[in-house]
This record gives structure tokens, C-alpha cells and sequence, in this order.
């Protein structure tokens, strides 16, 4: 006998547990759907993803505890709900929670008198979060909700019937945004975010009514890249560029303050939390700038900043089977990562204890100032798994396939973040991390190689073995004319720059076939260095060979130009070529002076076998 026969007179926490167990998988069952129909704020295709990965979180604390307090297990659910938050839904769904905790955080059980209060309490927490609250989204369903449950106590109804007629009103409230926003309209979709909560308690009540969770599977999503709804939809893309977030954490955040700091940086402002940890979802187009807004206000963590008009790209259908994903390590020109539409996760840069994304909140011409001004040398740690998780799994819904190319195992712990992530992404599609045994433009030429493949219809296990190939053909060189960096990153001894001082040796760094980046070469005196460096680059080419050629600098456009000048001149033959700034991979330990080629031999891409 199910608990919906006897009725349900009180809430504690194992029936807690067990409802938003089933109401997680629900809306985790969902996402493809969810990301398909998401046209507000922007058609950016990601609401699914950015729910499921809210509440994994709260599923994964779920999983770790045996409280039987009711309200603590609400306090648990907001903490994680607000940990996990992704995305403008993520963050107003983790308000909403923390409303629910606030008003029965003492209780050890929970009567309907007092969960119809809380309901109500986090609606309103939820639109308090926002700048800029609208009917037709979530906030809507969710008032409608708690509005059916004030009803439906006041005859004296359990448990069972209460979250049936909140479940029939929401169903109605989320019909209706269709009507409400002249997006939703245009698109004949309702909201995603308000689809989602409506997934939950659909999820909460077939569980009351139909059975237990004693062994409920993990949902399992077929992958199906048919056109989005969001194709229905004309005109340009507009709006922010950056879906940009972080936490802060501190003591007694005003924020309303926050708030009004913020006001003017962007769009779809959400500021969800406590006054001692506060979640900020915001669109802008310069992350940073909300970045010192938030350090104002406490200690930030978990930034991100997604590139909407990529995913927009993605979400509209303009997009191959296979899509390709790198970190920042590599470097590549800016006009081939956006004709391909290639995906980028940040790798993460602290000057002393002030963090930045790379070449997101800090650009490559910024990272050298700062490099020469700042007394700290920068030191770089790799993406936690979930920003590549999160990507897979958006990328998942929009693909077959994610072929992700990363810096060297060797010299950094990307790829094995990239892997765990990988493992964890299987439901959505496969994704195979490749470590590229290289680093800056050679890594960026490696995964332009891979987007060409894909571009020209390759499948996955087709680009996986021809990467295999490109990659024990590419090789990267970087002329270190300043040591001092390298010694103050602690990678060479400092009684070596005393002996290239001495001698004038400039030492050449480069990919070695194991992935290992080491000096791989010297180049005599200072004069002239330039010219010596593209003659000992065109001494390991090999006749009759042609070559794509990248060439990078560190702020010096014009040497670069120069560079690459030379190397036409004296290379067998060269197919293509282009030039950029070098990041981080070996601008850190070459400072502002230094240059970077990368040779890649010609492949032919040629057409896909069928």
C-alpha cells in the first residue's frame, strides 16, 4: 500500500528525501526537452543543463545524508541547491529553496499549515531575487503554486491532496506563459524554467501516488539532435554576451546594495543566498567588471562565464555532428574559433589570492601587464570537472558526439579533469578527451584540425584516429629571450638564466613526443634573434613536406608579422598560416618577449568514408 492511500498528515525528512529524489530524476529525465524549448531570456538552448547540474548537487547531498529533521534537510537542499546553482532557472530555483529552509529550518516535522507557509515564503524569496522579475517564467508557475495550496488547505487536506492541486494549478499557470511572453508565443513553447518545476512536482507526485524509490535508476536521455524549437525565431542575436556567475561569501552582504552596485553592468541580474553566501547569475558583456563589483562583498569562487552567442550558434542548429572543445592552454586565432564555432573552457589564473578566467576576464594583453607588475608570479590550476561537465552535457543535447583536445597530461591535470567529467557525461552522448602531448598554438592547431574534420562530416572514432595522426606531426617551439619569468615560476633554476646571461643563450622551448615541454635547443646571442629563431625552425623542417604554420606573440604584433615573413621564405611550402597572442601555456615562463611557432605538416583532409 502506497502513502497516498492513508494520506500523508506531516512531512519529516526520509519522505523529504524521498519526493525530491523522484522529482530530481524527473526533471534530470527531461533536460534534452528543456534545452530544446528555451527561447528566454536568450534562445541560448541550456536551461536543461543548467537545472540538471543544480539538482545533482542537491542529489548528491541527498545521498550523503541520514537526517531524519525535516527542516534540516531543507537547509541542506538550499545549501546545495545554492552551491550547484546554474544558469538564471538554477539560481531562482535555489532561492525558492532557501525561502523553504528559512521558514521550517527548526521544524523537525513539517505540518501543512507550515508547509503551505513556506511555499509561499520561498515564491516570494524567488522573486525578491531578481532585478527585473517577469510573469510567464518560473516566478509565475511558482506563485501559482503556492497560491493552490493556500486554497486547497483551507478545507483541511493532507499532504497528497494539497500537492495535486498545487500540481493541476502550476500545469495550468505553465500553459499559460505561452500566452504571457510574446518569445514563448512567437516560438509556441512555454518556459523551460517553468517547465522544469512543474517536472519536479510531477516527478514528487507519480512518486506519493504510484510507488517507492527503494531502486529508482539513473534517467537514462536518448540523444536526438533534431532542430530546437528556437528555430522558429528571426533575427539577429541580441543581448549580453557572457552568462557570467560566482558565489560570495563574507559577512552580512548587503544585498541590496550588491544589488544596486550591479545595476547597469548587464541583464537577468539574479541574486540568490544568505547574508553569508549569495549566488550572483548575471548577462554582461565584460565578466570582470561583475567580478570587482563581487569582491567588494566578500570572497568569490565558482566563476564562470559562458559564451552565449556560441551557444546560441549551437541552439539554433548551426552546428556539425561532433563538436569540438578545448581549454585555454591552446591558442588560436580568435576569426577560426568562431568560423568553427570551437567550445572553450577557462583555465583558471591567480595573481597572488585575486582570481581570473583565462582570456575571459583577463586577456592575453592584460596577463602581461600584469605579469611585469605585479610582485606574485601567476600561478595556474586547471577547470574543475564540473565546467567541463556542464559544457558536455549542454553540448550533449545539441550533438552526437564532443571530441575535447587538451594541453599536455605532462605539464598540467586539464586532461584528467576533462576525463572524470567525460565519465560522468555518457548519457548524453560520448565524449572522448584527447591530450594533445603539446600546449599553446601547437594544442590550438591541433583542435582547428579537429573542427576542420568535423566540419567536413567526419564522425567521431573517424577524428579520433586521424587526431592520433596530426598530433605526432605538430610541434611547438617558443624563444625564451627573458629567463627571469621562468625562474620566477620556479621552473628553472636560477643559476641557469646566470649561465645564459653569461654565454647570451636563448633557450628554445618545445614539445617533446611524450608531451614533456623542455629546452629543446639554444639560439646564440641576443642580436638578431628573430632571424636565428625562424633559421632554426626551418632546420627541423623536413624537404619536400608542406606545413600549416602558426605564429604567436606576447603583445608584439609586428615582430610576430616578421617572424612569419621569414618562415615563408624559408620553408619548403606552406598552406596556410595565421598569427595571434600567446596565453598563459608558455607566456607565463616567457613573459612579454616572447615568441611562439607551432608547425603543423599538411594533411589533406579530404571527404569522410561512408
Amino acid at each position: 500500500m502506497t502513502e497516498a492511500v492513508s494520506g500523508i498528515a506531516y512531512l519529516d525528512g526520509p519522505r523529504i528525501i524521498r519526493g525530491l529524489r523522484a522529482g530530481i530524476h524527473r526533471v534530470m529525465a527531461d533536460q534534452e526537452r528543456l534545452n530544446r524549448i528555451n527561447v528566454y531570456p536568450v534562445p541560448d538552448g541550456d536551461t536543461g543543463t543548467n537545472l540538471t547540474m543544480t539538482m545533482q548537487s542537491v542529489l548528491s547531498a541527498l545521498a550523503r545524508s541520514d537526517e531524519s529533521h525535516a527542516g534540516r534537510i531543507l537547509e541542506l537542499v538550499a545549501d546545495a541547491a545554492l552551491d550547484g546553482a546554474k544558469g538564471n532557472s538554477g539560481a531562482i530555483l535555489a532561492q525558492f529553496f532557501h525561502g523553504l529552509g528559512d521558514a521550517c529550518g527548526q521544524m523537525r516535522t513539517i505540518t501543512a499549515e507550515a508547509f503551505v507557509s513556506a511555499v509561499r515564503q520561498g515564491s516570494e524569496y524567488a522573486r525578491e531575487a531578481l532585478s527585473e522579475p517577469r510573469e510567464g517564467t518560473i516566478l509565475t508557475v511558482l506563485a501559482e503554486f503556492a497560491s493552490a495550496l493556500s486554497v486547497a488547505h483551507k478545507s483541511g487536506r493532507d499532504f497528497v491532496t494539497l500537492l495535486d492541486a498545487g500540481l493541476t494549478r502550476a500545469g495550468r499557470a505553465l500553459a499559460d506563459t505561452t500566452k504571457q511572453l510574446d518569445v514563448l508565443r512567437r516560438a509556441g513553447v512555454v518556459d523551460a524554467g517553468a517547465q522544469g518545476f512543474v517536472d519536479i512536482l510531477q516527478g514528487i507526485c507519480s512518486f506519493v501516488h504510484e510507488g517507492s524509490l527503494k531502486d529508482i535508476p539513473a534517467p537514462v536521455v536518448a540523444v536526438d539532435i533534431d532542430a530546437p524549437v528556437s528555430q522558429r525565431l528571426s533575427g539577429p542575436m541580441q543581448g549580453h554576451r557572457y552568462c557570467t556567475e560566482c558565489t560570495v561569501t563574507g559577512e552580512c552582504i548587503d544585498r541590496r546594495a550588491f544589488r544596486e552596485q550591479l545595476s547597469g553592468l548587464g541583464s537577468s541580474l539574479v541574486l540568490a543566498g544568505t547574508a553569508r553566501k549569495v549566488r550572483v547569475h548575471m548577462h554582461v558583456d565584460d565578466p570582470e567588471a561583475l567580478f570587482v563589483v563581487a569582491r567588494r562583498f566578500g570572497m568569490i569562487s565558482g566563476q564562470k562565464a559562458d559564451d552565449m552567442n556560441l551557444q546560441q550558434r549551437t541552439a539554433l542548429g548551426d552546428r556539425p555532428a561532433v563538436a569540438v572543445v578545448m581549454d585555454t592552454a591552446g591558442d588560436i586565432a580568435e576569426s577560426d574559433m568562431e568560423r568553427y564555432g570551437i567550445f572553450v573552457v577557462p583555465i583558471h589564473i591567480h595573481f597572488g589570492n585575486k582570481g581570473y578566467l583565462d582570456k575571459v576576464t583577463l586577456t592575453p594583453g592584460q596577463f602581461y601587464q600584469e605579469l611585469q607588475s605585479n610582485p606574485h608570479h601567476p600561478k595556474t590550476s586547471q577547470p574543475p570537472p564540473g565546467d567541463f561537465r556542464r559544457l558536455y552535457q549542454f553540448l550533449g543535447s545539441h550533438h552526437q558526439a564532443v571530441v575535447s583536445v587538451h594541453v599536455s597530461a605532462k605539464v598540467s591535470g586539464t586532461l584528467q579533469a576533462a576525463e572524470s567529467a567525460a565519465s560522468r557525461s555518457s548519457d548524453s552522448g560520448p565524449v572522448i578527451a584527447i591530450d594533445s602531448r603539446n600546449a599553446s598554438l601547437g594544442q590550438g592547431m591541433i583542435a582547428l584540425y579537429a573542427a576542420e574534420m568535423a566540419e567536413a562530416g567526419f564522425d567521431l572514432d573517424q577524428i579520433v584516429i586521424r587526431l592520433e595522426e596530426i598530433i605526432s606531426r605538430t610541434q611547438t617551439f617558443g624563444l625564451l629571450r627573458d629567463m627571469r619569468y621562468a625562474v620566477r615560476g620556479g621552473r628553472v633554476p636560477r643559476y641557469r638564466k646566470v649561465v645564459a646571461d653569461l654565454f647570451r643563450l636563448n633557450p628554445v622551448l618545445t614539445n617533446l613526443p611524450d608531451g614533456r615541454i623542455a629546452a629543446g635547443g639554444f639560439i646564440f646571442g641576443r642580436r638578431r634573434s628573430t632571424e636565428k629563431f625562424a633559421r632554426f625552425i626551418a632546420a627541423r623542417a623536413e624537404a619536400g613536406k608542406t606545413y600549416r604554420i602558426g605564429v604567436g606573440h606576447a603583445d608584439n604584433p609586428e615582430e610576430a608579422d616578421r617572424l612569419l615573413q621569414m618562415l615563408g621564405e624559408s620553408l619548403p611550402s606552406v598552406r596556410s598560416h595565421f598569427t595571434t597572442e600567446v596565453g598563459t601555456a608558455l607566456g607565463a615562463h616567457g613573459g612579454p618577449g616572447i615568441l611562439v611557432v607551432a608547425l603543423q605538416e599538411d594533411i589533406p583532409i579530404g571527404a569522410p568514408e561512408r
